[in-house]
């Protein structure tokens, strides 16, 4: 009678314990990331970081005071969802992040798409991208408001916020999460204290009825649901862009008449020309070739490397 009642105190206690301890390792996301044992923020640490090397290319990440750049965008999503980033931070392809090769993390980054005037505020909290020249990855879900998700990449402008890129670190050096802070700025109500007349909402992942969206400092924002996660619906900023020639830069020389051999020489594969330029009161002589589009300007550069030269650079002016 004993061990009868020993074995249903057994039994009893494991009918409670079990459905406490099978919350570990739910899907969170609605793609199999699973988080073990109890859920908690992801906080991304502030980091510079020391010079590296891939690919036999040396970056130099750094604290800008200004930073401005023109050049190929692309997005990275789903293979990377859930997985760390650069900074410690979970990588969520739905939020309004990107990963720079240089910048500090976080930082707070301004990109244009130069082909259709939207731009967004991004959160750099990753390092990349590394292949075909691209100067930004962004998240999936920039892609999709900045609008060549489908496209793969596009021709954009990175502009470094440098006020808000220091509140961010101010926050992350104290420890305290940035996650959800990029969506602050892309609300319309912000605009350096101005107030602009809203552009149409873009187009949500899922239509839902408005719920609010915390931030970390307790305010909120309007947000949707997707999957049981309450994602935000920022709002992107549209101007007028003027249109922009690609170009793939073979070299970058002092003397002149060496970029015009230079140039001669590269005839047979592309009609390369010599474009004068002053950088900090230097002048320079710059060899490139005009590419239609970011197709060809990647089939470029592949052609150019196989016969050897290494270093060049895809350029949108």
């Amino acid at each position: 009678m004993r061990f009868f009642q020993q074995a249903l105190r057994i039994v009893f206690l494991c009918a409670f314990v079990l459905p406490v301890t099978g919350c570990s390792g739910i899907p969170l996301f609605g793609n199999g990331d699973k988080i073990v044992g109890k859920p908690g923020k992801s906080v991304g640490a502030y980091k510079v970081g020391a010079p590296y090397k891939v690919g036999g290319v040396l970056y130099v990440p750094q604290e800008y005071e200004t930073y401005s750049e023109t050049g190929i965008a692309s997005w990275y999503g789903p293979g990377f969802h859930g997985k760390s980033t650069a900074n410690g931070e979970r990588f969520d392809t739905y939020e309004l992040t990107a990963a720079h090769r240089t910048l500090p993390m976080p930082s707070l980054v301004r990109v244009t798409n130069l082909e259709n005037g939207r731009s967004i505020y991004l959160r750099v909290n990753d390092r990349g991208p590394y292949a075909h020249n691209r100067i930004i990855d962004v998240s999936q879900r920039g892609a999709e408001l900045l609008g060549f998700k489908n496209k793969g990449v596009a021709k954009v402008r990175v502009e470094l916020m440098k006020k808000e890129s220091n509140q961010l670190a101010a926050l992350a050096k104290r420890g305290i999460s940035t996650k959800g802070q990029e969506n602050r700025y892309n609300s319309h109500r912000y605009a350096h204290g101005q107030t602009p007349t809203p552009p149409p909402t873009p187009v949500v992942r899922q239509a839902a009825a408005p719920v609010p969206v915390p931030l970390d400092d307790g305010s909120t924002m309007p947000g949707h649901i997707k999957s049981g996660v309450v994602y935000p619906d920022p709002v992107v900023q549209h101007e007028r862009v003027q249109p922009t020639a690609l170009f793939v830069q073979v070299a970058s020389l002092s003397l002149e008449g060496q970029a015009q051999v230079l140039a001669q020489k590269l005839q047979p594969i592309g009609e390369a020309r010599v474009y004068p330029a002053t950088v900090n009161g230097k002048q320079y002589y710059r060899v490139r070739i005009l590419a239609r589009d970011v197709a060809a300007a990647d089939e470029l550069v592949g052609r150019l490397e196989s016969r050897g030269y290494k270093d060049c650079l895809i350029v949108v002016e």
